[in-house]
Parts: C-alpha cells; structure tokens; sequence
C-alpha cells in the first residue's frame, strides 16, 4: 500500500506584541479581508525557515523563535492535501513594511473578529491566540464546514 500522497505545504503566523497582533488586509486573490500573514513552504526549505522567510517578504519583520500551535488542513478536490502551519511569536526585529500580498497593521486582538475576517479566522484566533485547539479541518464531505480538533 502506498503511503505516500501530494501535500501542499504553507504557513501563517501570529505575531503579538502585548494585546496587539500584526495582521495583513489581503485585497484580491479571491478574498477581502483580514489574515495573518503567511506564504508557501519553497521545495527543500526547513517549515520553520519558511515562516521567519514570509513574515520578512511580506511584514519587512525579523521574526525568531516562532512558535508551531496547529495546523489548517483540507483535501483538494484533486486528492492532494494542503496543510497550512500555524505559528505564534512575539520575538520581531526590524521595521514593519507592507508588501504586494496586502497591508500590514497592529490591531487589537479583542478586535480582530470584529473586522473584516477572512478563511476562518474565528477558528485560527482558538488554535493560535488562545490554544484551545490545535487543528482546524475544513471537510470537504460536509460543504467545506471548518471542524475544529
């Protein structure tokens, strides 16, 4: 039996800083709305040099010793599984730059479900900011309903 299968592998991470966290307002690529910053796994990149890579190209911040908290899973349609890492620090360097991927700001944490949230981020503020759980499963077998774990 053939144990292997084709995983997409990306990351997203939630840098605080006291009751603030950095967010990025993502315009286009078929959402609006509020995430935290985040990218693709490179072929051969280690998963934790991946994220302190993507918070630089797109927050202009240093990042150290983030934090893996969870994941975000789903199965594509055509069988391959993306798995999104999800990564917590509030150790930064550097100052903060938006990029082409969207703005970057400082909101407060209390107000970030307030805003306008996109790709379940109810869910991520419960693995992330508050560890309640540490995976987030989108179903495609009930509508894409986010469980999480």
């Amino acid at each position: 039996m053939e144990r292997r299968e084709q995983v997409i592998l990306t990351n997203l991470c939630m840098i605080y800083n006291g009751t603030k966290v950095l967010v990025e307002e993502k315009v286009g690529k078929g959402a609006d709305g509020i995430i935290f910053p985040g990218g693709h796994v490179e072929e051969n990149e280690p998963i934790v040099d991946s994220v302190i890579r993507e918070m630089k190209e797109e927050t202009g911040l240093t990042i150290e010793r983030p934090q893996l908290c969870g994941v975000k899973e789903w199965i594509n349609e055509d069988g391959s599984r993306y798995i999104v890492f999800l990564f917590k620090t509030n150790q930064f360097s550097g100052e903060l730059t938006s990029s082409s991927e969207g703005k970057v700001f400082w909101m407060e944490r209390d107000d970030v479900l307030k805003s306008n949230w996109i790709w379940h981020m109810d869910g991520l503020m419960r693995i992330m900011a508050d560890g309640e759980f540490s995976e987030i499963y989108l179903d495609p077998a009930d509508d894409w309903k986010p469980v999480l774990k």
